[in-house]
């Protein structure tokens, strides 16, 4: 087992140093559990957020004094950055929860048709109901983490702007700008 990091490393501030590649493939989505750690895990930077903007801040003022930061405002820089990591997460765990929910739904209208060309036989017929309750459960959990990114999104967006309340993204950002808009009016873009 690997030795936790040193308080105060790169691997406390910033994800693994070594990110793991995680294909989604349906069995993901089907996986309950898998799903939902693997959403935990993106979870982390709107979970850390006011630690990893005091972090951003300090990290841009160090590098303010010796000379090697960009020109402009560090408080600036430093919700730019930020600001440009939540988009991304945003933007993948939207892209997951998407995917998944298509998945699920799909897998739904099949039993669904499994189910009506059932109609004979009666040990058949309730096997595919069974099936077709269990994946309306995954189904309801799966979307369920549309209302959960919403829910997270907002409170991340608010935590941001109590630190970078001056902050907009840069109007020839285009990406960053349809992700402010839409978390100033909650939805997903």
């Amino acid at each position: 087992m690997p030795s936790p990091p040193p308080l105060g490393s790169l691997a406390v501030q910033a994800p693994s140093l070594t990110p793991q590649l995680v294909y989604v493939s349906p069995t993901t989505c089907h996986n309950l559990s898998l799903f939902k750690d693997l959403l935990r895990e993106y979870r982390r930077l709107d979970d850390t957020i006011t630690m990893r903007l005091n972090r951003s801040n300090a990290q841009f003022r160090d590098r303010d004094r010796i000379g090697s930061n960009k020109k402009g405002n560090v408080q600036d820089l430093a919700c730019e950055y930020i600001w440009k990591e939540l988009v991304e997460n945003w933007k993948r765990r939207t892209e997951i929860v998407d995917y998944c929910v298509n998945i699920v739904d799909q897998s739904m209208n099949e039993k669904r048709r499994v189910l009506e060309g059932q109609q004979g036989d009666a040990r058949a017929q309730r096997k595919a109901q069974a099936d077709l309750f269990a994946e309306e459960v995954k189904r309801n959990q799966v979307h369920n983490e549309l209302s959960v990114e919403s829910i997270i999104r907002k409170r991340s967006l608010d935590a941001f702007q109590s630190r970078c309340r001056y902050f907009t993204p840069p109007m020839n950002d285009v990406e960053a700008r349809k992700w402010w808009d839409a978390a100033q009016s909650q939805e997903a873009p």
